[in-house]
């Protein structure tokens, strides 16, 4: 049997572990130029809120009764495409279930055993990292001096986002929540300036960290962080819009701020950003975070956890911040076989 995750029933703003069901459901059956993968890694994403959601998005809702959208990293377990053998280690949307039968357009890369860790695929060297770097280097384009300020800044993609920006000279300033995650933005992921949002007065803490005002602001949130930040933008400011994790729900479409007047009176930039955009531009992107992280000027952090099982309620636990890290479920050991 092939265990599943599958989509129960439609949440009504974050998924929670009751709108998931974990059932057995038969072996995929291998059809000509598909490949076999025995998924070992899943990955939990914050932007699986809108993967299930009903509201408009960029793609297409998962179904009721299927099987959960998920990056995952497996070995090939058996291939009918010329392109792909056994043994190999591969990752791309595979879902969250124990094997997946992909047609090899599917398959994101290959993955290599010898270096970092394969769990990497899913995070640092993987949809976070890449993320990170394009939305960073293309909409912020940061230059040495400038100050960066970044939602989220303990996350995956956050805390890729602030390294990024001082290996190329800025000043960086983390907003995350609680002592342990500004912390964590300091001392691992070098932060000259971490902000703890839930201790009070996020609009004096910023004016003190930022006194020459913030040229790019890294947004995972929206929300009243983003409405903090937006005061303190300094002329010719680039906002990166790459998340909105503080918005519980988009129906109706929440009321805030109207941002139109800092936008104009800084000269300011504001775009979007999604990964997707980009396919082409990963072998080139990841050769190079690839060399950062051996030489030790990108740093991560993983939060494993383990068995099938835990992953009704993993989506639900990101928004409450229970992770420290990238946020994964292992589901086998890292040579495909059982735990």
């Amino acid at each position: 049997m092939n265990r599943q995750v599958q989509l129960q029933s439609r949440p009504n703003g974050i998924p929670q572990a009751e709108n998931f069901r974990v059932v057995d459901a038969p072996m995929p059956e291998l059809q000509d130029g598909q490949v076999l993968v025995r998924n070992i890694y899943l990955s939990v994403e914050p932007a699986m809120r809108g993967w299930v959601s009903a509201a408009a998005n960029y793609s297409e809702p998962v179904a009721i009764g299927g099987v959960m959208r998920s990056f995952a990293v497996g070995r090939v377990v058996a291939s009918k495409h010329p392109d792909h053998a056994a043994g190999e280690y591969v990752t791309g949307l595979f879902g969250w279930q124990d094997h997946a039968a992909v047609d090899a357009a599917t398959i994101q890369r290959k993955v290599s055993a010898d270096g970092a860790p394969i769990s990497t695929a899913l995070g640092v060297l993987g949809i976070n990292g890449l993320t990170a770097y394009f939305a960073l280097l293309d909409i912020g384009q940061p230059q040495p001096g400038e100050t960066v300020v970044v939602s989220t800044a303990a996350g995956s993609v956050g805390s890729c986002a602030g390294q990024i920006a001082n290996i190329h000279g800025c000043r960086t300033v983390g907003i995350t929540g609680g002592p342990d995650k500004v912390k964590l933005c300091r001392d691992a992921f070098g932060y000259e300036v971490a902000i703890d949002y839930r201790s009070g007065n996020l609009d004096a803490q910023l004016a003190a960290a930022c006194p020459k005002g913030i040229d790019i602001y890294y947004d995972n949130t929206g929300g009243a962080i983003s409405d903090a930040v937006l005061k303190q933008l300094a002329v010719g400011a680039r906002v990166v819009i790459c998340g909105t994790a503080s918005v519980a729900s988009w129906d109706p479409v929440p009321q805030g701020p109207r941002i139109e007047r800092y936008i104009l009176v800084k000269r300011a930039r504001m775009q979007g950003f999604l990964i997707f955009d980009h396919v082409a531009r990963y072998p080139a992107a990841l050769k190079e975070l690839g060399e950062w992280i051996a030489s030790g000027q990108l740093r991560y952090l993983e939060d494993v956890l383990e068995g099938l099982e835990q992953a009704p309620d993993s989506i639900a636990g990101l928004y409450r911040g229970d992770n420290l890290g990238k946020r994964l479920i292992r589901i086998a050991k890292d040579d495909g076989s059982a735990l």
